[in-house]
């Protein structure tokens, strides 16, 4: 299967020091970092380089709409970016979307966001997503969940929807005949429409349980490589943007996507995937950094950055 794969080429960074810079501003805690503001309709923002909405109407769908100041693009798709999507166990899936579910946005006081939903007769847990500007381009979001009963390998598909950036890519392990590492590979039809790249063959059985054939939209998942790091990338080469995203390794079980030109214009990110007990908080952590022509190596080199840095959204 991998002959039939468009493998895109990089080298693979040998050092960090490069992605300092970027780190350095990632990591200023002074008076001017970007913060959310309260609004009519839920949340806003305006970093200097993104401005949008969070949370608005009682119901959240993750950060829409998101211009990218400079080129004036509209980079988020219907249904947002960073919105918690389905959630799924082993025998169960708790209403059609989080974005259907009520929530409540505020903002706290150090600038970020809260989103907070309550259980309710569908939804038996408690969320909440804290969602956090560490730099004007890269955003954090701790999601955390309290079930109301055992849950069996919970899943909580994040989704973010892009307007535009036809080009999907996810990073997996190279070959060892190939000299290990890392590389990215692109979703590419030919493959299939819906693209998931699980961690571990655990992971890849989890996909297979029969969660993914409750309506509404079953979806049949064509199994990928495996990720080397949950981190996949959308790229926009009309406006010369990339978005990264990512999320701590041991939090993010599967990274999916349609191929690059369909189109959702998504990436998933499947969070937690464990068994979790009646009142048992667990938390998950993913970030999204959108900037221009972010290399693949540049990419990696944010990645290394956020875990080294440890759990993001506190």
């Amino acid at each position: 299967m991998g002959h039939s794969y468009r493998v895109i080429p990089l080298v693979v960074a040998a050092t960090l020091p490069a992605l300092l810079p970027h780190a350095s501003r990632a990591a200023d805690a002074s008076p001017s970092k970007p913060a959310f503001t309260r609004a009519a309709d839920g949340l806003q923002f305006d970093t200097g380089t993104l401005k949008g909405s969070l949370g608005a109407r009682g119901k959240s769908i993750g950060l829409r709409p998101m211009t990218h100041a400079a080129s004036g693009v509209q980079t988020a798709g219907a249904y947002g970016i960073f919105s918690p999507y389905r959630m799924l166990t082993s025998d169960a899936r708790f209403g059609t979307a989080a974005w259907d579910w009520t929530s409540k946005a505020e903002v706290l006081s150090d600038g970020a966001a809260k989103v907070h939903w309550s259980p309710d007769d569908v939804h038996p847990l408690e969320m909440t997503g804290v969602y956090r500007w560490s730099a004007d381009d890269t955003l954090d979001l701790r999601l955390t969940v309290k079930p109301q009963r055992d849950l069996q390998r919970f899943e909580l598909f994040l989704a973010s929807y892009f307007n535009g950036f036809p080009v999907s890519s996810a990073c997996v392990g190279r070959p060892a005949s190939a000299g290990g590492g890392w590389q990215f590979i692109e979703a590419v039809k030919d493959q299939g429409t819906w693209q998931t790249f699980p961690r571990d063959d655990a992971a890849a059985a989890t996909f297979a349980d029969g969660r993914w054939t409750r309506p509404p939209h079953p979806v049949t998942w064509k199994m990928m490589p495996r990720l080397a790091v949950p981190l996949a990338l959308r790229r926009d080469a009309k406006s010369g943007l990339t978005a990264v995203l990512m999320a701590r390794p041991g939090d993010c079980f599967a990274v999916s996507m349609p191929y690059g030109e369909e189109g959702h214009r998504s990436v998933y990110l499947s969070l937690f995937g464990g068994d979790l007990k009646a009142g048992q908080e667990a938390s998950a952590a993913a970030r999204l950094v959108l900037g221009k022509n972010i290399t693949d190596d540049r990419a990696m080199g944010l990645y290394r950055e956020f875990v080294k840095r440890g759990e993001a959204g506190r």
